[in-house]
């Protein structure tokens, strides 16, 4: 592996998700030890970071900084990004925007995760609104599901900013070299959908991005699109519902398997099969989600992540400096400029014809 010249720094928050600080400092460790060129700073309660700690032998690349407070799980992101300034998310960010840190990774309150990536570390210039990216399996490999519930409510030209910023995502992190674009809709014409996707289907035909058309939701996992936009209120409902359907498949198997005990045989035979297909479809295997359109790389895990979670994450952030992502999009942003200044005359023609 060639390492970079300086050290890649990453702060992670240690209070973050469902069974912190434990399952992040192992997560934490494991890529410190495998990653001698990236430093992580562990943010959150000292006393009890350390107390994970005391019985290994700590790598010379991770660090902890105390943070003494912690914005729960269910707490108001905005207030509680507000009231509580040295909560370990917060202080993640700050470590960013003031330059001691390349990114930062949390397993905690997403929607906090959000505010203080927005408010601390700012947006890139063009993005009005950042948004989820989340790396879904189908049947040809990944794609790109953007907004996975950052933004309920978006403009048409909020839908073409998620194409730009995905399409990014898609050739960075999936490898896909020119990423086909795909509006969810609730049918394939163009005439289909409400008039924001109406709108911002006629943006996306005028962009230069590889479109389409509109994609129907039982075409996602068939891998139509590399990078299926929509706003952040169907995203998170189809990839809610998206892992409800893989847990109850599972399920179902389970429940046919104690019905016929004669089924015990053929299942085990095909247990790598299974295995294979449950990875295919964990959370873990990607560790997060990205959040796009902020100045810098900001991941958000899993709240229910355990080590390897929380391992893969940090790769995930780690890999995303590495290929410049904020940088990337905010040159891919350039490239749409004169397409973006036209947009108030494109939205008054369109409002036009919907009258």
């Amino acid at each position: 592996m060639a390492f970079p010249d300086s050290a890649i720094r990453i702060a992670v928050d240690a209070m973050g998700g469902d069974y912190a600080p434990q399952e992040v400092v192992r997560g934490c460790l494991t890529v410190a030890r495998e990653m001698p060129f990236v430093d992580i700073t562990l943010v959150g309660d000292e006393q009890r970071v350390s107390a994970e700690l005391r019985a290994v032998s700590l790598p010379f690349n991770l660090h902890l900084r105390h943070a003494p407070q912690v914005i729960e799980m269910g707490e108001s992101p905005v207030q509680g990004v507000k009231r509580k300034r040295d909560a370990s998310i917060v202080v993640c960010a700050r470590m960013v925007q003031e330059g001691e840190a390349d990114a930062f990774f949390s397993a905690g309150n997403s929607g906090a995760a959000m505010a203080v990536a927005a408010l601390q570390i700012g947006r890139i210039p063009g993005i009005d609104r950042p948004a989820i990216a989340a790396a879904i399996p189908s049947k040809k490999g990944r794609f790109v599901l953007i907004d996975a519930g950052a933004n309920v409510d978006c403009d048409p030209s909020h839908l073409l900013e998620f194409a730009i910023m995905g399409s990014v995502y898609a050739q960075l992190i999936l490898g896909i070299p020119n990423p086909v674009v795909g509006l969810l809709s609730n049918g394939e014409e163009e005439s289909k959908g409400n008039q924001v996707v109406k709108t911002a289907h006629k943006l996306l035909r005028q962009s230069g991005l590889p479109f389409v058309g509109n994609i129907e939701g039982k075409d996602v996992f068939e891998g139509k699109a590399d990078v299926v936009v929509c706003d952040g209120f169907v995203g998170n409902v189809a990839l809610k519902i998206g892992e409800g359907t893989a847990s109850f498949m599972v399920s179902l198997i389970e429940e046919e398997v104690r019905r016929n005990p004669l089924l015990m045989l053929p299942l085990s035979l095909m247990k790598g099969v299974i295995r294979r297909l449950q990875q295919r479809t964990d959370y873990a295997e990607y560790g997060g989600a990205h959040l796009l359109g902020v100045r810098k790389v900001c991941v958000i895990g899993h709240g229910r992540s355990h080590a390897s979670a929380i391992a893969n994450g940090v790769r995930l952030t780690v890999r995303s400096v590495q290929e410049r992502m904020a940088e990337r999009i905010e040159s891919a942003m350039l490239q749409q400029t004169a397409l973006l200044s036209s947009l108030p005359l494109l939205l008054q023609e369109n409002e036009a014809d919907a009258r």
